[in-house]
Formats: structure tokens, C-alpha cells, sequence
């Protein structure tokens, strides 16, 4: 059994601790573990739903005999996760979400308590998504190239992609080649500030990155990117600001003070093209040559992480990753 399947596993309820356990023993790839409350428990793994049969032990693509997550189920998972002290975690929950040591994101949901148009708890909590992190270290070598620009400079970089096709677990070794350096392309190594508004990519718990960001990178996690790119540039004299799924103009604004002091950018978006992100009116910016050069398209064709083509926006041509 993995480290970081302990991780998941020491933080569930007692019943649903065995059961995922016995399915780590068969080396089952899970991505996510859904919990539902008074409803059948849901293991995802190279996107297929599956349910954990109990007559069988195992899991099954088909409902049958399966278990059904009990409020105690939740409500134990739950206090397990926040070490039974919920108000030291209050701020993530707030935000819908809280990480575990490994870097794994529990999303939660229930009744919102809402103050001044505000959330300020998350309480009766009826759904808890548990997604396994996992490093794929050199994933991004395949694309270094097009992003690396000599010894000491770095393309601006988008990302486009659908949901889990890998995104974050590519721009998280994006992160770490630069901020550690590549001697196949001679590259020592910059400064980066990664602005981790949902503790996604770096995985930090209790302030420290779970996940390999390299030895340059400074976190600054759960902060709106908008706010995070004026903080960064202002105290951390980054070479390069990193974000995750750019949304608004705001936050769009903010690249370009960023690209007006002289940092180089690289973050993503949710879309399946570069046709999907020209036709959506607040995204549409991102397409500026003079904000972006560089272009990655991924899929899930070939499994998450797929690198479709690469487009160079100054000189209009697609490239094949290979």
C-alpha cells in the first residue's frame, strides 16, 4: 500500500476505512472517492464510476449489493479529517474544501452559512470528494521545449483543458523543472511564485508543499489570483508567476501588470480548444500574443495528461508535442 493511500485511508470513518483498504491491496488506480450521504459509496478510477459490492468485497461497474454511506460515515470522516478540531480548519472549509497531509483535496458540501453575502461555515456536511494527488515527475519534459527559451528565459505559457485531463498535475511539474532547472537545456533554474488558490498543485498542509514545486518556488496558497499577483510581484520578486485556472477579467488584469514588470506567465484555463476560449467573451484576452506565446491543448484521449498540439500564437503554427 502507498504512503499517500495511508494518508487517505487513516482519515475515513472505521467502516469505509477496511473497505478501501482491501481495495488498495489490488492496486486499483482510484482518483476519487465519493461519499454521499444515504447514498451507494462511489470510487472513480480512469474516469469509470465504480461501487464497492459488499457481498463481493470488490469493486463493481454494476450496482449490486452496494454500500451505502451512512451520516456517520460523513460526519466521522469528517471530524477524522479535521483532527477533531473543525474551527482550526474553518477558513478552508469556508472555501469548500480542506487538504489532507499528502496533499490530497477533500471537496465539501452542505448548508452554507451565509453573512454578509459571505460564507462563513459549512455545516449538516451531506458530500465529501476525496481527490488522490499523485506526482507524475517528468511529465512535462515532453514540452519543456516549447516553454524553456534559452538559458534564462521562459515562454508565456496557456494551458487549455478539460476537467481531468491532468492540467494540475502537468503545470506542478512545469513548476518544478523550472524552479529546480534542466540541464538537458542548459536552464539553472528561477525564481517562481505559485499563486495555489485551491492548495491544488502544491498540496500544502499546515503551510508546507506536499508536492515537489522545486527549490525556488514560493507558495502563496488559498488567496484569490488577482490578489495573489499583486502580493507576489510587490514582495517576492518572482521570475515567474504560476496559476491555475484563470476565470475573469480580474484576474486577467492582473496578468498583464504581471507581463508590464517583466515576469514571465504560466497558467491554465478550462476548455477543450482554442475555438472554446476565443468564443467566451471573458476569456477571449488570453489569446493576445503579447500575453501568451505558447498554447497546450490536452485530452484525456490516451489517458489524463494527453498532450494534444501545441499552437505558437506569434507565429500561428501548431506543433505536435513529439
Amino acid at each position: 500500500m502507498s504512503k499517500i493511500s495511508e494518508e487517505v485511508i487513516n482519515s475515513l470513518s472505521i467502516n469505509l476505512r477496511e473497505m478501501i483498504k482491501s481495495i488498495s491491496r489490488d492496486n486499483v488506480n482510484i482518483e476519487e472517492i465519493r461519499l454521499r450521504s444515504l447514498k451507494p459509496l462511489i470510487v472513480n478510477s480512469n474516469n469509470k464510476d465504480y461501487f464497492y459490492n459488499t457481498r463481493l468485497n470488490k469493486l463493481d461497474l454494476n450496482m449490486d449489493n452496494p454500500y451505502i454511506v451512512s451520516k456517520d460515515d460523513i460526519e466521522q470522516t469528517f471530524q477524522i479529517m479535521c483532527k477533531y478540531s473543525i474551527h482550526s480548519f474553518i477558513d478552508d472549509i469556508k472555501k469548500g474544501f480542506i487538504t489532507l497531509r499528502g496533499g490530497h483535496r477533500v471537496g465539501i458540501v452542505g448548508k452554507t452559512i451565509i453573512e454578509d453575502g459571505q460564507v462563513k461555515n459549512i455545516k449538516h456536511i451531506s458530500s465529501l470528494n476525496i481527490r488522490i494527488s499523485r506526482e507524475v515527475l517528468g511529465c512535462s519534459d515532453k514540452v519543456l521545449k516549447h516553454i524553456i527559451k534559452g538559458k534564462d528565459k521562459i515562454n508565456n505559457t496557456l494551458i487549455i483543458s478539460p476537467p481531468q485531463c491532468g492540467k494540475t498535475t502537468l503545470i506542478r511539474d512545469i513548476v518544478r523543472n523550472i524552479s529546480n532547472g534542466n540541464e538537458e537545456f542548459l536552464f539553472s533554474g528561477m525564481k517562481v511564485a505559485l499563486i495555489d488558490e485551491r492548495n491544488e498543485i502544491s498540496g500544502s498542509y499546515l503551510g508546507v508543499p506536499q508536492m515537489d514545486v522545486g527549490i525556488r518556488t514560493d507558495v502563496i496558497e488559498t488567496c484569490p489570483k488577482d490578489i495573489g499577483i499583486m502580493m507576489l510581484l510587490r514582495s517576492m520578486s518572482p521570475n515567474v508567476i504560476v496559476t491555475d485556472e484563470i476565470g475573469n477579467m480580474d484576474e486577467i488584469k492582473a496578468l498583464y501588470t504581471a507581463l508590464n514588470g517583466g515576469v514571465s506567465l504560466i497558467t491554465t484555463v478550462h476548455g477543450d480548444s482554442i475555438d472554446d476560449i476565443r468564443n467566451r467573451k471573458e476569456l477571449s484576452n488570453l489569446l493576445d500574443s503579447e500575453l501568451f506565446k505558447k498554447v497546450i491543448i490536452l485530452s484525456s484521449k490516451k489517458g489524463p495528461g494527453t498532450i494534444e498540439k501545441i499552437y505558437d500564437l506569434e507565429e500561428k503554427r501548431w506543433y505536435f508535442a513529439n
